[in-house]
């Protein structure tokens, strides 16, 4: 039997990453399967925080991060979600306050919403209406209270009120009340 000469390839070690070599683990998968389903929400609120997409894109690759050591260091699983929402809600206002710019409103004041513009109407009557609409509602949510904003945000994203007093770190009783106050200043504007 023939050896290969002594300076080929076939004798160099070859060198696999472990990671290509073994499946998932659970705990990755886990993770993933958390990134898939709440990659965009997470995103759309850091955006209505007021921060630039690239920033958000960072924070979200960051929070999920943080869940990965999070549960690799067995810590408790109980509401994931929420956990996910309040460390990017921290993240987020450490962000928005350590660029010196505190701005308080992001895409929700009409910049770059595709999310909030009313489809087109038929006519110019109806669609010039569905503007103005807009606008005041927009106002609105402008002139909330920063605490009310995110209560309002974080509840279009499904979060109950529970999992929103635990990533605004305030009483379920005040997310009660903030979006009580919330919703009926938007209706008296709808009127």
């Amino acid at each position: 039997m023939l050896a290969p000469p002594a300076n080929s390839s076939l004798d160099l070690p070859l060198l696999v990453p472990a990671t290509a070599e073994r499946p998932p683990s659970g705990l990755e998968q886990e993770v993933t399967q958390l990134f898939d389903e709440l990659r965009n929400p997470v995103l759309r609120y850091l955006l209505r925080l007021g921060l630039p997409a690239p920033d958000g894109d960072e924070i979200v690759q960051e929070v999920f991060l943080a869940l990965f050591q999070h549960l690799r260091q067995r810590k408790p699983k109980s509401n994931l979600r929420g956990w996910v929402f309040r460390v990017a809600h921290n993240l987020g206002l450490k962000k928005r306050y350590s660029d010196g710019s505190r701005r308080t409103t992001g895409p929700v004041d009409g910049q770059g919403a595709a999310d909030f513009q009313v489809d087109p109407a038929p006519n110019p009557e109806e669609l010039m209406a569905g503007r103005q609409r807009q606008q005041r509602l927009l106002a609105v949510v402008r002139a909330l209270p920063e605490q009310d904003r995110c209560c309002l945000h974080l509840r279009a994203e499904g979060l109950r009120y529970r999992e929103i007093a635990q990533v605004l770190g305030i009483s379920l009783g005040a997310v009660s009340v903030s979006l009580q106050r919330s919703l009926a200043r938007l209706v008296r504007a709808d009127r």
